[in-house]
């Protein structure tokens, strides 16, 4: 290694800058000055300080790598991640093609959502050794892809190796992209049993998913005492964050809402979160605050979170053509049906219905029970000429109509009054929960 201090990174630099700035030799990008007092940052240095002084390098380079990847999940700093990868390639500089090597790496190129460069070495690992993070891994970067099937299988080899939480979560995932709402709930109520306050962010991840899926089944006075429970696993958690304020602007709670949301978004500056922000500010009055945070999401959500800027600006209108064009980039990456979805609602903002219509298809044909997915399939087969099929799909959407944005209830309400076949209870639905936004 070098020891000229002008090749370290400055200490105040973003994770991401570290790595822009560091020297060419791994192990010494992974040294670089770290700062930060929680308990993730001490490991860290802790770890750095038995590199340095040559103790255990190998292991202390691997315990590194994956505090990399926790810091990166914490802080929501994708620069983390790259650390994590400088780690990879000092361990293969060790012991060449090793397995612990190639699962950070994997997981490292699966958080990157570089599913399809993640799967050769996940089946690598899985050949090799076979362990149950291993095959966690290829469940993972397979689902991505869309093939489901692939992924249940290495997902049964994972719990039947460790039953543990990173299983049930998975597995509950799996069961919910499939439509089976009850089995996921009671497969992540056992991850959330079997969380631990010493993996907090793993905790409060799963509680969150959790909280979500009863939010769907519209037991939202649970989804808000399991929100409570991730918070108290992980103080200002993002995810969880969002969530309660997506759970109070459905409530009509809109000054609590947009307190929530701006939290979550400021620790969280993705796509996902500011348009959710933007739509509460805007119920709330707030029309300068809402065009604001929606500036920041235009300068930054092609490369930050493409899927979702496609879905933002095709529910907005705008910019059908460029919409259409990141959603097929994103499906040269990841082939699942939300990916279908974003495509499918581009191409009938982009005033091509019929096409949007068959990507539709593509999108629903796992069975995954999504209130905007339904929407979305709502409106395309309006559009497509469907009337029958649109109503059927009306009557699907109002059942879960709570996840919706504002926005998107508004023109789910426009939909119904062309359709002229949505039931009573529909029509009635609707009518309340407008009369709530007001």
């Amino acid at each position: 290694m070098a020891n000229s201090r002008a090749e370290e990174p400055n200490p105040a630099a973003t994770a991401d800058e570290t790595v822009q700035a560091g020297a060419t030799d791994p192990c010494l990008m992974v040294v670089a000055p770290h700062q930060g007092f929680g308990k993730t940052d001490r490991e860290i240095l802790r770890n750095q300080a038995k590199i340095k002084a040559a103790q255990n390098i190998f292991q202390s380079t691997e315990n590194l790598g994956w505090l990399y990847i926790s810091k990166a999940r914490e802080s929501f700093d994708p620069g983390y991640y790259k650390l994590a990868e400088q780690c990879a390639y000092c361990l293969d500089s060790q012991q060449p093609h090793c397995a612990e090597a190639l699962l950070l790496r994997g997981h490292v190129l699966q958080n990157l959502h570089k599913f399809k460069e993640a799967e050769p070495l996940a089946r690598e690992l899985v050949a090799k050794r076979g362990l149950s993070f291993d095959y966690g891994l290829l469940g993972d970067v397979l689902m991505e892809q869309g093939r489901l099937e692939e992924a249940a299988d290495a997902y049964q080899n994972m719990v039947d190796i460790k039953p543990d939480l990173q299983a049930y979560a998975r597995i509950a995932h799996y069961r919910w992209l499939k439509g089976d709402l009850v089995a996921a709930t009671e497969l992540m109520k056992m991850a959330v049993s079997a969380a631990s306050p010493n993996a907090p962010e793993s905790a409060a991840w799963v509680n969150t998913r959790l909280a979500l899926y009863q939010f769907q089944a519209g037991k939202v006075s649970e989804a808000n005492t399991i929100c409570d429970a991730a918070l108290d696993f992980q103080k200002d958690y993002a995810p969880a964050l969002l969530l309660r304020g997506r759970l109070l602007l459905a409530d009509g709670k809109t000054t609590e809402a947009v307190e929530a949301l701006t939290r979550a978004e400021k620790l969280n500056p993705l796509p996902d979160y500011e348009w959710v922000l933007a739509e509460a500010l805007r119920a709330a009055g707030s029309e300068a605050a809402a065009s604001t945070v929606e500036a920041r999401l235009n300068q930054t959500g092609t490369s930050s979170d493409p899927r979702t800027y496609v879905l933002y600006l095709s529910t907005r209108g705008e910019a059908g053509s460029a919409a259409v064009g990141l959603a097929y980039d994103e499906l040269n990456t990841r082939e699942d049906v939300f990916t279908y979805d974003a495509l499918a609602w581009a191409l009938a903002a982009d005033g091509k219905p019929q096409e949007a219509y068959s990507r539709m298809q593509n999108a629903l044909a796992e069975g995954t029970q999504d209130a905007r997915l339904f929407f979305h399939a709502t409106m395309i087969a309006s559009k497509a000429g469907h009337p029958a099929e649109a109503a059927d799909w009306l009557g699907k959407t109002v059942g879960m109509m709570q996840m919706l944005l504002p926005s998107e209830k508004k023109q789910l309400q426009a939909v119904a009054l062309q359709l002229g076949q949505a039931k009573q209870s529909v029509n009635t639905e609707i009518t309340t929960l407008s009369s709530l936004e007001k």
